[in-house]
């Protein structure tokens, strides 16, 4: 039998698989991109430029509020302040004969273990309630110091204090020791608070820090704290200080060094950095004509001049110095893909290696007529 008429059936296949879905490891750039052109799109598709990336930037942000807030740096005096449930404790030292306040076997009385009411004041004989919450020690001495004055002339005020739970501060997760600390001074600061409780653990993936206050919450990344003082605010009384890992991710998939959910290693990332990330493009299956973000909007964030449709594929030519540029502005939101669409080259590649096998099945064959 002529090796031609044996071959005939091989070719027929060949253009049979051609005409098919061959296998291949991420989608075709048109077979996204053309959903453009149909008369109802499931999806919105934007080209990415740089003329375009300054009004992108303006949508409305994905998977999070767009930055972290964060409290204004703020510096105080160092001494504490007395505050609701902080206990005192009273010397007072009287020499006189026949004083009001001590026997004539002791100079002194101690009261000691002194609660700040709910009103901000502990009882003194005498004087009756004295206001102190709000109050440094010292402050808090001169003021019953003053009152004394007036029954025991010659008397003087030594006064302790304990922070008590309005005065210190919750480390709840996230470091080597967490627990209830006090503050012993209004100048004791984030980062010397999460020190006394052994530091962040090492084994937490790009940590934040996050702090609640008076039924708010502040967020900031660890390696922001640790590289700006600026960041480094005052710790008040009740405060909740929590490190967690940063949880916003996205996925790359298709013909990139990766396929995986990738954690976001700083506060913003681009498109660009991005793709640095993931191991960059494959370069013998990647079409750089082709890379895609991939991002879902709730339906309030349509509007005419941002998102018309809740899917949208954001296309980036980076053959270009147009589309380097525009992916280097544009960001990635959490929950986004980033998809390196599959080159056609791969598919002639296939079909190439096909003719090949099948070329040489078909010498096989004469070989053995």
């Amino acid at each position: 039998m002529p090796v031609t008429s044996k071959l005939v059936p091989i070719f027929f296949a060949v253009f049979l698989v051609a005409g098919c879905a061959l296998p291949r490891g991420a989608a075709m750039v048109s077979e996204v991109v053309n959903e453009k052109d149909k008369q109802n799109p499931s999806f919105e598709v934007v080209e990415v430029t740089r003329a375009k990336a300054p009004e992108i930037a303006k949508w409305p942000k994905t998977g999070w509020s767009g930055s972290y807030r964060w409290l204004p740096a703020g510096r105080g005096p160092t001494a504490p302040i007395i505050r609701n449930g902080d206990r005192l404790g009273l010397i007072i030292w009287d020499s006189q004969e026949n004083s009001l306040l001590t026997s004539p076997a002791e100079k002194s009385v101690n009261m000691a273990d002194l609660v700040v009411s709910a009103s901000g004041t502990i009882f003194v004989p005498y004087l009756g309630d004295v206001v102190v919450s709000g109050l440094t020690p010292d402050a808090a001495r001169e003021q019953i110091q003053t009152g004394i004055l007036s029954i025991a002339p010659g008397a003087q005020v030594q006064i302790s204090h304990n922070s008590g739970q309005g005065n210190s501060a919750d480390l709840v997760s996230g470091v080597a020791k967490p627990g209830t600390y006090p503050l012993v001074g209004r100048d004791v600061s984030i980062l010397s608070l999460i020190a006394q409780g052994g530091g962040i653990a090492t084994t937490l993936r790009n940590p934040l820090v996050r702090l609640i206050r008076a039924g708010q919450t502040y967020e900031i990344r660890a390696d922001d704290l640790f590289a700006n003082a600026s960041k480094n605010v005052l710790v008040r009384g009740n405060d909740k200080v929590l490190v967690e890992e940063d949880k916003r991710f996205f996925t790359a998939l298709g013909a990139t060094g990766t396929e995986r959910l990738v954690y976001f290693e700083k506060e913003r990332t681009t498109a660009l950095e991005a793709m640095s990330i993931v191991g960059g493009l494959s370069n013998s299956r990647a079409n750089p004509k082709g890379v895609l973000v991939l991002r879902d909007y709730n339906e309030k964030q349509l509007r005419p001049t941002g998102p018309t449709m809740q899917q949208v594929v954001f296309t980036f030519d980076l053959t270009s110095a147009d589309g380097l540029f525009a992916a280097r502005t544009f960001e990635v939101n959490p929950g986004d893909t980033v998809l390196a669409t599959e080159s056609p080259v791969t598919a002639v590649r296939t079909i190439t290696g096909i003719l090949g096998s099948l070329v040489g099945l078909g010498t096989t064959i004469s070989d053995n007529s």
